[in-house]
């Protein structure tokens, strides 16, 4: 191993950024897509650690790097080195009085129909804040959240078997949508045995939405053959809108086709499913302070701004 002092006169703090990032992306072209550098960049920085730490940081487990017992020590000690410097950096913030910096933020597709706007609204309070904003499907936001990357990600379904922190912070309802014109529109208490008959949209599997949906079936003892399969919400909406079937989506999604009238929800027995929007982070991740005030933002003013009418925004 290197001496006293060695790796401190041959090691970057920009070096360290780059294996960090190595090491959560699994490879070197995630990585140098990430941090908006050319690969041979980023393989050329983690080949100059090596030789500080004379060994090998990584090692091939299948189309993945993963990082060597060497590799492991030299990420702890970034993580402790940044740690410390984010630490420095919010004592410096709290003494000046102001909230600003990086502000990393994942969510699940369906989230993109508010989380923009609370967003939006947030920075209006705290201009100097930098927001980095990634919306993708449910297995990468998990992926997201095991790595770290985020400060903080937006699901509708807490992860099993990951040991997180998870803060509710606004009402997910889902609601079966139909055109205005569907022969179920005026019926009250359509009963769900109906409803499985009818043309069924659904999310593909692994959505949280159609896993809520399955779930609901399953415990009437009904099964559903959908008639469509699509990737995404949106998708599923306009499928409906054109007039091709009905799906179950969260209320959030369709308040504007509810508003306008090109969308209706049916009244249908054991719905709406009330679920709940959280933020979540690993469990034991110190959050930064723009982390922190932003989470406050959610949970004390996510339902307000969501709820009041476009005049009052």
């Amino acid at each position: 191993m290197p001496k006293p002092g060695y790796l401190a006169a041959r090691v970057t703090l920009r070096q360290l950024q780059i294996l960090s990032a190595v090491a959560r992306a699994g490879g070197y072209t995630k990585a140098a897509r990430e941090l908006h550098l050319t690969q041979p960049t980023v393989s050329m920085q983690v080949r100059k650690l090596a030789t500080a730490m004379e060994a090998e940081l990584f090692e091939t487990s299948g189309r993945k790097l993963e990082p060597t017992a060497e590799g492991q020590m030299l990420l702890d000690a970034a993580r402790d080195i940044f740690a410390r410097l984010q630490q420095l950096e919010e004592e410096r913030q709290t003494h000046a009085g102001e909230i600003r910096g990086n502000l990393r933020i994942a969510g699940v597709t369906t989230a993109k129909y508010f989380l923009p706007r609370l967003l939006g609204e947030y920075l209006k309070i705290h201009p100097r804040v930098e927001p980095h904003l990634s919306v993708t499907n449910r297995a990468r936001v998990i992926e997201r959240l095991r790595s770290g990357a985020d400060d903080l990600i937006i699901m509708g379904r807490v992860p099993a078997g990951l040991e997180v922190t998870a803060c509710a912070f606004l009402e997910n309802e889902l609601v079966v949508v139909a055109p205005p014109d569907h022969p179920l529109r005026w019926k009250r208490a359509v009963p769900l045995a109906r409803l499985a008959k009818a043309r069924f949209l659904v999310r593909e599997p692994g959505s949280g939405t159609r896993l809520a949906v399955d779930n609901l079936f399953a415990e009437h003892g009904l099964t559903v053959r959908p008639t469509m399969e699509l990737g995404s919400s949106e998708a599923i909406k306009q499928a409906v809108l054109a007039g091709l079937g009905v799906s179950v989506l969260p209320r959030h999604n369709i308040a504007r086709e509810l508003k306008s009238g090109d969308l209706t929800v049916l009244d249908v027995q054991h719905l709406p499913l009330r679920r709940k929007w959280f933020a979540v982070h690993l469990k034991g991740k110190r959050l930064s302070l723009v982390a922190r005030s932003f989470l406050d933002f959610l949970t004390t003013e996510g339902v307000r701004l969501l709820s009041a009418p476009p005049s009052a925004r």
